[in-house]
């Protein structure tokens, strides 16, 4: 009783208990990533309800057979020990209890006579504080396992592959035998002598009644393992971050396909070249995969989660503004728009093709992420106006220190997060209700509404229209490039899935050649194929508007500047043109100007004020000609 008294007072310390590895499951509570304790040793916490019971059966059949009611010490088992050293004068048989193991395990000491003693009363007291399965559960997070292995979960992993609970009579046989000499019968290192102790534990197994000859011989035959498992660690940019058995709400099965897909993809791109992609439950804004970059890869940039920097959207936000202006009555699918030169207070966009279409429906201006029409549109709805309605939604777009909103933020003038697009765009999947994505199963958040879920499902209508490279129809899309190929979009739903992807360099540099119809398209066609697709309803289409229709019907016009015009002496004046058959040619005073004869546009600087003939001659020599006049800044009225 005294000894029990003194023992209760003087616990041992959990501490090394608490320091443990992370593991980070799935949706369906499949694990997904693994991750070292801090010192670098697989080490996870293993309750004994989490192991197969043969595990436990024969752990303590063979190494404490007393232990679900001895004290914490064995008392027949030192009685045993102690004469056996008597009549021959060495140690023949230890004494110690799986409870002294697991104080030895918490604070490991060498091996003295005064270190047995303090274990044995700690042991005492480990009995008196905790039940047997939780002791038990302490050996089973903390018995080493060779190398960097400590406990049944890693070593379940790692030498076999397997979860704990899925562990034959072969494996439950090596790891009792490895927790024994756990570097010296290694299977990686000396796997002769492993099998050898394997087997012996098995024999006794089966001479305990644990097993039966036949399992045990069946067991026999199996090889040892040669060589660790790998642990998954799928999505590390958001997984590194989380706690310990975290549930996402990334799909295994559906996340390592992604990220087998855009690893091939990545082989095609350039060095310093990189790649994000988003795959969202629309309905509940779950993220089901995500790739957000390639793992360890300095030159991309692999340690950054891609999906939260700050990136410029292209075009990609045409689709909420088009939405906000049908609510209020601007515009609706069949209202015509000019595709024409516009100069709104010295900013003058252009099309990405560097022409224009003349007159169009809306539909058509949003299917073809014409800018003009977009830019007209915002110039009517208030730049600051549409800033305002994303912010309050939760789309705060970020703009350059100290500007305020303005016409360009419709063209990719500002900044977001792919979290924050994927967000608006479950939003027009659906019901119009903007809500910030999950990544943890169970998360929750508030809905706020940016459209109508009728205008959501009438934009949708107008981007729903074969998606290239892809088979299959009803898949609703719309691309979004910044300037100089810095940011490639490529965004994709049916009813119920939103894809999302990102391609460009980390660090913001510029990239050559095709834009996101031939950079990120492809691989949105290429995710949707790891999906089974839910499709949107196809509406029959209107007669389509063809950028080769309009070259040959439309004639030559000058667009700028207008006729009659008197323009002030101050710099560069942009000619601009619409119709005709490219190569064009623009001459003033019968001398060809320096410009790109596959645009539309050219400039012009005038050596003074004076009067200017200009004269633009097409591939099929159709020509318009216009006389300048240029005044001096000083001379023209004031406005």
């Amino acid at each position: 009783m005294l000894i029990a008294l003194v023992a209760y007072l003087f616990p041992p310390s959990l501490a090394r208990l608490k320091d443990q590895g992370r593991i980070i499951d799935g949706e369906d509570g499949t694990p997904i990533a693994y991750f070292p304790d801090a010192t670098g040793e697989w080490k996870f916490a293993t309750p004994a309800a989490a192991v197969n019971p043969l595990m436990l059966h024969m752990l303590v059949r063979i190494e404490d057979k007393r232990f679900w009611y001895n004290p914490g010490v064995d008392p027949v088992a030192i009685l045993r020990a102690t004469a056996q050293f008597a009549a021959t004068g060495h140690v023949v048989s230890g004494a110690s209890t799986l409870t002294m193991e697991v104080v030895r395990l918490l604070h490991p000491a060498p091996r003295t006579f005064e270190v047995k003693l303090r274990e044995a009363l700690q042991a005492i007291s480990l009995t008196e504080h905790y039940s047997k399965n939780q002791i038990l559960s302490m050996w089973l997070s903390l018995a080493p396992f060779g190398g960097s292995i400590t406990g049944v979960t890693a070593a379940s992993r790692l030498w076999f592959g397997v979860s704990p609970r899925s562990l034959d009579p072969a494996q439950v046989a090596l790891l009792i035998a490895l927790c024994r000499r756990p570097e010296a019968l290694r299977p990686d290192l000396y796997p002769q002598a492993a099998r050898r102790a394997r087997n012996r534990i098995l024999a006794q197994a089966a001479r305990e009644g644990v097993i039966n000859a036949a399992t045990a011989t069946q067991a026999e035959a199996e090889p040892v393992p040669r060589h660790w498992q790998t642990l998954p660690r799928q999505t590390p940019q958001l997984t590194i971050g989380l706690a310990t058995n975290t549930r996402t709400t990334l799909n295994p099965a559906l996340n390592a396909a992604l990220a087998r897909l855009a690893g091939n993809i990545l082989t095609t791109m350039r060095p310093a070249e990189s790649l994000a992609i988003l795959i969202i439950n629309a309905k509940t804004r779950m993220v089901r995969a995500a790739y957000l970059g390639d793992p360890g890869n300095l030159p991309r940039a692999g340690f950054i989660d891609l999906s939260q920097a700050i990136r410029s959207p292209g075009s990609a936000l045409k689709p909420f503004l088009y939405g906000l202006a049908f609510a209020e009555g601007y515009a609706g699918p069949r209202t015509l728009l000019y595709d024409l030169p516009h100069d709104f207070s010295a900013y003058g966009p252009e099309d990405f093709t560097h022409s224009f279409m003349g007159t169009v429906s809306t539909a058509t201006a949003l299917r073809r992420s014409l800018n003009l029409p977009a830019v007209a549109l915002l110039n009517r709805y208030g730049a600051a106006r549409f800033w305002s309605a994303l912010n309050s939604v939760g789309v705060p777009l970020a703009l350059p220190h100290g500007a305020e909103p303005s016409l360009p933020v419709i063209l990719g003038g500002d900044g977001l997060t792919m979290r924050q697009l994927g967000a608006l765009y479950a939003g027009l999947a659906t019901d119009g209700c903007v809500e910030p994505l999950h990544f943890i199963y169970g998360q929750k958040q508030v809905c706020a509404r940016l459209l109508s879920a009728d205008i959501a499902d009438e934009v949708a209508n107008i981007l729903t229209r074969p998606l290239p490279g892809y088979l299959a129809k009803g898949i609703a899309w719309k691309t979004g490039t910044s300037a100089g190929n810095r940011d490639d979009w490529a965004i994709g739903f049916d009813r119920r899935h939103v894809v999302i992807v990102w391609t460009g360099q980390p660090d913001g540099g510029a990239l050559p050649g095709a834009a996101a119809i031939g950079r990120a398209v492809p691989i949105l066609a290429s995710t949707f194929g790891l999906l089974k697709i839910y499709p949107r309803q196809v509406l029959p289409p209107a007669k389509p508007l063809s950028l080769v229709a309009v070259q040959q019907k439309t004639p030559l016009t000058m667009a700028y500047p207008p006729p009659h015009a008197v323009l002030a002496d101050i710099g560069p004046i942009r000619l601009r043109v619409i119709g005709g058959v490219r190569p064009l040619t623009f001459l003033i005073d019968g001398v060809p100007l320096n410009s790109v004869p596959a645009l539309r546009s050219a400039h012009f600087v005038p050596s003074g004020p004076g009067f200017y003939h200009l004269r633009v001659i097409d591939a099929n020599g159709a020509s318009v000609t216009e006389m300048l006049q240029v005044k001096a800044a000083e001379s023209l009225p004031s406005q």
